[in-house]
């Protein structure tokens, strides 16, 4: 898909990832929808990024989601490209992980880009075809301590990413998944169970893996995957070999 002209909801879109892509996709001629929970930051983001709409979404509600698909409908007449990009993470060995935050954290990764493509499919199907990309991690390719919690919900993702794709080929409905690296964002600072630090510094360290990506990295990621259609795309081809 070319994406000039085409209109694109991202979900976590105030911040990291979301946020780059945001911009990224702006620049190469796409009309944003900008979904996050924070107003202000949307605003601001919508003032500087020519045809975008800033939508103040909670990925965890029903409701938010459906209210978001209805207005960017309203406002743009069409939804050509769906990233699930909002999300969270949780670091915390087996035994200590809180089961009521892994429910709040399952509702973000993976309920909440469920409804949106539910909500997403039949408005697609009926305009001839549309993009869905869901955004995994690494971490879903690898067995981590203390990444159990974070690595299981994001495997549930790719599970439904990689079925709907077989399930809406007939529909001309893309659906891909993007498996970023170490990316330096805040999102280990918005982590559920932290209690070292920066992870995403000590990972690379520890492992001795190659240094953090930066979001610009990762978007340019998701815009060759909305353009070249393919099933996966990872953040650097080393990861194409990781278990699963």
């Amino acid at each position: 898909m070319n994406i000039a002209d085409k209109v694109v909801i991202i979900t976590g879109a105030s911040s990291g990832i979301g946020l780059a892509t945001a911009r990224l996709l702006a620049r190469h001629g796409a009309k944003v929808a900008l979904a996050a929970r924070s107003r202000d930051k949307l605003s601001q983001l919508a003032a500087e990024l020519p045809d975008s709409f800033a939508v103040p979404t909670d990925m965890r509600s029903v409701e938010d989601i459906r209210n978001m698909t209805e207005r960017v409908l309203r406002h743009f007449g069409t939804i050509d490209v769906l990233i699930n990009c909002a999300g969270r993470g949780y670091d915390a060995p087996i035994e200590q992980i809180d089961v009521a935050k892994y429910r709040d954290l399952f509702e973000l990764d993976v309920v909440g880009p469920l409804i949106a493509m539910q909500l997403m499919i039949p408005i697609m199907r009926e305009q001839g075809g549309g993009t869905i990309v869901n955004i995994s991690s690494g971490t879903s390719l690898m067995y981590l301590p203390n990444m159990s919690a974070y690595s299981s919900v994001k495997r549930a993702l790719n599970s439904i990413t990689l079925t709907a794709r077989e399930e809406l080929a007939k529909d001309n409905i893309v659906v891909s998944v993007v498996y970023p690296y170490i990316t330096l964002t805040d999102f280990d600072k918005n982590m559920f169970g932290v209690e070292d630090g920066d992870f995403e510094q000590s990972a690379a360290v520890d492992a001795n893996l190659p240094p953090p990506d930066s979001a610009e990295y990762v978007a340019a990621r998701i815009l060759q995957v909305i353009e070249t259609e393919e099933p996966e795309q990872f953040a650097h081809d080393w990861m194409r070999n990781l278990p699963r």
